[in-house]
């Protein structure tokens, strides 16, 4: 579709009347294709055929506007709302919509989430098969949608930063696979009710320090779900509430541009000017989009009927865009009602062509599985007399299910197995039961992490060495000294965060190197945890490889939200086809003060299923993990010992070169009568504990496991264990947390129980958070002489 705008036709124009006519008619073909969309969708749901619908009726006429100035090298991070801008930009087909809307679990057949995300959430692949990023500069890119209200705004600040770094940093100018001199705009659209939500203030906030080609689209119909914009906005309004930020000469600031959401000439003319702007200046354009309507309501959870007066529903109906687009075009003599009526039948039917189509395909795997497995039954009933007539009831139950789901066929083949028990004739049944299975956790449990040669886990171990005169230095010295090389032979590493730049990071890890490298790599942030982590996410997403930092753990909490929504989801939501690699540096542990020195690892690990978890016991440790990581494509947070920065530790030759391999411990002390469970700076105390007990003729083993997640991946504890026969799990966490985490991995997971000759212990910090100075730590967290009495009691058993 090409980029016109039909707002004016000068007599002039190389683009001639007819092309012009022909360009108009086609938008209001899509404009019609989008709405029956729509509305057969929410029929489908209705009917049972799929699980929850929710549509962009209404907002058709404003996204065939918007998808004109759409090009490629351009991100759209949006949400459930754009179904029209991906159909007019070619991105996605209504088969491709009706698939999804059924789940279907063939990414043939739904290439956007292969089936894991509700219909309307959309994305286009960022890697290849082998992990490689694909020419994001000459594609149309698609960030995958979000659904919690404005979690597609911190990424937005990111892929539009993007491209100021690539325009402005010159080492990253020779990747013209990703990036055209940083010409690309990241076109991010959200609800006007969502614009009530601290995402969005502050990425707005953070977008006009910034200047980056940001362009936001606003869908204002008027309510947030139920509750009318009076009670979400001050005055009522998004762009009279942030008008003091407008951008005004000499300043920074957004441009805000208010639009009609049924003036299809007016939205043309408005878009071209602001996108145009943007792309070249940089400078952020908010395009307040209103009188949006939405004919059928929120969702198909409830009708807006209950809550939305007559008048406005009168009102509704007389401003739709669609209604009044064809009055425009009627009324510019670039058609008549009778050629518009023939577009909107032949849009209904071709509709209704690719929803029975994409029915079609999800259906007739099923039904193969129900043929198979009711053959499979019916044999098993032939040959079991005894059993026949509750085989014969599966059988029947399953083939007068009209509409089967992969689930009722597992349930039946897994009840008929019951009933057969260790029969010779269930043999094929179990076999094809076990196929599925397979099949089953291929669809729906896989690509949490990569699984191809950009996994972590894949990435070979480079072993320290460790030469004569290399110097003992603090850890901050060897992390400064680690970065700086890193920085000097890694074009695409960024790092930022509050603090970071100017005076190299609160423990000077960075010390000096802001300088030496640019500002444009190395720089400072406002305090603003959440678009941190949103510029690290867009960042990552468009092939660069930014450390984005946390200053204290505690903060995380912050920042958390897109990183356990966004980051750790994404390349299970996207089927693999998009990669976060994306490394969170931030430290923690034992510095003392309820608000700095937290430990909240289960929260972590259980809130980043999809993140990697790296606890280094010292700085060294934490080098060659950044160095594992930035070989990968999976996201990680690295937790820094925060006690750690000025103590001595030999600094590796290879410091840029060798790796840490995730999820396998490293045994620091050997021993034969207890095996002790721990990491970062614990580790440290466990030692001091275990001088004593050594002493005392108590033979310890300390295990570091080094990354949580992934976790102890070929059973080293559960070989100490076995040597040991007792175990103690010590961690800062509040009781239940990342002790409980690892007790449960080897206990249960390893069958770890087998093993014991004494009850297993988990030590931990207290339930709440650690008391301020030496003391408070002391008794808030687990200390030496705690750890020390444990072991001599189970040792005593």
């Amino acid at each position: 579709m090409e980029n016109t705008n039909p707002a004016t036709m000068p007599a002039t124009s190389e683009l001639s009347f007819e092309r012009f006519r022909e360009e108009v008619l086609n938008d209001y073909r899509v404009a019609c294709i989008s709405r029956e969309a729509s509305l057969l969708a929410r029929k489908e749901v209705l009917t049972g055929k799929a699980k929850f619908g929710i549509f962009g009726d209404g907002k058709e006429i404003a996204q065939i506007a918007m998808a004109k100035f759409f090009q490629p090298g351009d991100f759209r991070s949006g949400y459930y709302r754009d179904q029209t801008f991906m159909f007019a930009t070619g991105l996605a087909t209504v088969e491709q919509f009706f698939a999804q809307l059924y789940a279907d679990p063939n990414p043939e057949n739904e290439p956007f989430s292969a089936g894991r995300q509700m219909n309307c959430h959309f994305a286009t692949p960022l890697t290849d098969e082998a992990g490689e990023w694909l020419p994001l500069a000459e594609r149309k890119n698609i960030a995958s949608d979000m659904a919690p209200t404005a979690a597609q705004m911190p990424r937005s600040l990111g892929l539009a930063y993007a491209s100021r770094a690539f325009r402005h940093i010159p080492a990253l100018q020779s990747l013209k696979h990703l990036s055209d001199n940083g010409n690309e705009v990241c076109f991010c659209t959200i609800g006007d009710a969502s614009t009530s939500e601290g995402h969005f203030w502050e990425t707005i906030n953070a977008a006009g320090v910034l200047q980056v080609p940001l362009a936001v689209f606003v869908w204002d119909d008027g309510y947030g779900i139920s509750v009318p914009k009076k009670y979400q906005t001050t005055k009522g309004s998004i762009s009279t509430a942030i008008s003091g930020m407008e951008k005004e000469e000499d300043t920074n600031g957004i441009r805000i541009v208010k639009v009609k959401g049924w003036d299809y000439a007016g939205m043309c003319e408005a878009f071209e000017q602001g996108i145009r702007l943007t792309r070249e200046t940089h400078v952020p354009v908010l395009f307040h989009v209103e009188e949006i309507t939405q004919p059928q309501g929120h969702s198909t959870s409830g009708s807006h009927e209950r809550y939305k007066t007559p008048e406005r529903l009168d009102w509704e109906r007389e401003w739709d865009g669609l209604r009044k687009m064809k009055e425009w075009v009627v009324a510019n003599a670039l058609s008549d009602n009778e050629e518009l009526e023939r577009i909107e039948a032949e849009a209904k039917n071709f509709v209704k062509d690719s929803k029975n189509s994409a029915w079609e395909n999800f259906l007739t795997p099923v039904k193969a599985q129900v043929n198979r497995a009711t053959e499979l039954i019916a044999a098993m009933a032939n040959a079991l007399p005894d059993q026949a007539t509750g085989l014969k009831k599966i059988v029947a139950g399953l083939q007068a299910n009209r509409e089967p789901l992969r689930r009722s066929v597992m349930k039946a083949l897994h009840n008929a197995l019951q009933i057969a028990g260790a029969h010779d004739s269930a043999f094929w049944t179990r076999d094809y039961y076990e196929e599925l299975r397979k099949e089953n956790a291929r669809y729906y449990n896989s690509q949490l992490y990569n699984e191809g040669e950009k996994s972590a886990l894949k990435v070979k171990e480079v072993k320290a060495r460790f030469d004569n005169e290399m110097p003992l230095l603090n850890g901050y010295e060897l992390l400064n000294r680690y970065f700086d090389q890193l920085f000097a032979e890694n074009s695409k590493v960024l790092a930022f965060g509050e603090d970071l730049g100017q005076i190299g990071d609160v423990n000077q890890g960075f010390a000096g190197l802001q300088e030496k490298h640019g500002k444009d790599r190395i720089f400072d942030t406002g305090i603003r945890e959440l678009t941190i982590m949103g510029q690290g996410i867009g960042l990552a997403l468009r092939g660069l490889r930014p450390i984005a930092e946390i200053q204290y753990l505690d903060y995380l909490l912050y920042g958390l939200q897109p990183l356990s929504d966004d980051v750790a989801t994404l390349h299970y939501r996207t089927a693999g086809q998009q990669s976060c690699p994306l490394i969170v540096r931030t430290r923690g542990h034992r510095l003392e003060g309820i608000w700095h020195s937290g430990s909240p690892m289960g929260m972590i690990i259980n809130s980043l299923r999809g993140m990697h978890v790296c606890v280094p016991r010292n700085m060294a440790q934490a080098a060659g993990m950044y160095n594992t990581l930035l070989k990968a494509n999976d996201p990680a947070i690295v937790i820094e010992c925060l006690n750690g920065y000025r103590l001595k530790e030999k600094v590796p030759a290879n410091l840029t070169e060798y790796t840490v391999p995730l999820g396998i411990p490293e045994i620091l002390k050997e021993g034969t009568d207890i095996t002790i469970v721990g990491y970062g700076s614990t580790l440290r105390i466990v030692q001091e504990a275990v001088v004593s007990l050594e002493q005392q003729g108590i033979s310890c083993e300390i295990v570091d496991v080094q990354t949580l997640l992934p976790f102890d991946i070929n059973h080293v504890i559960l070989e100490s264990l076995k040597k040991t026969n007792r175990i103690v799990f010590v961690d800062e966490d509040v009781p239940g947390g990342a002790a409980a985490y690892m007790f449960n991995k080897v206990m249960e997971e390893q069958g770890g129980y087998r093993y014991l000759d004494v009850s297993p212990r988990t030590i931990t910090g207290k339930a709440h958070r650690p008391a301020y100075g030496s003391d408070g730590d002391y008794f808030s967290k687990p200390n030496a002489e705690e750890i020390e009495d444990v072991i001599r009691q189970m040792m005593a058993e």
